[in-house]
């Protein structure tokens, strides 16, 4: 999916995209921004990447970061959540992961948590791309994070 096909199908229904980035950095909002015209359906995006930033601009509750970790469906779950109400989109998605070099046991290199949420709720889902490198992650992330948006847009 490539990002001027998910502004089209975000233009076809008339939605606005907001994006809430831990790990990519930026590089969603930026992947989409790149596309000419871009500006008629994406608002805003928020680089998030300290635990103070998701408190501070996506409204993320100290309590969940306490209890699940910024590495976490709740988290990313909060950081979508609070992106789309904090803007004036009608569709966000988040991510929050480990793009490495490192990572644990509990919380491997390679594993990112998703959150998507507009008018229909809040959807969460981790994938493990393994420890590809920094990179690559961070390049499956976002491919990732446009294939979840346009799979969104495309639903009744």
């Amino acid at each position: 999916m490539t990002p001027a096909e998910v502004l089209d199908l975000a233009r076809a229904r008339g939605v606005m995209i907001a994006t809430a980035e831990s790990c990519t950095g930026g590089l969603i909002i930026g992947h989409l921004t790149d596309v000419p015209g871009s500006s008629a359906v994406v608002d805003r995006g928020f680089v998030t990447y300290s635990n103070a930033a998701k408190i501070e601009m996506l409204g993320i509750l100290p309590e969940t970061l306490n209890t699940h970790g910024a590495v976490s469906e709740e988290i990313a779950a909060e950081m979508a959540s609070g992106a789309l109400a904090r803007s004036q989109a009608g569709i966000a998605v988040a991510v929050t992961g480990i793009a490495g070099p490192g990572g644990s046991e509990h919380k491997p290199e390679g594993r990112v948590c998703f959150g998507l949420a507009d008018a229909w709720g809040i959807r969460t889902e981790t994938v493990d791309f393994g420890a590809l490198g920094r990179d690559a992650v961070r390049a499956a992330t976002v491919e990732h994070a446009l294939h979840l948006l346009a799979s969104a847009l495309r639903a009744d």
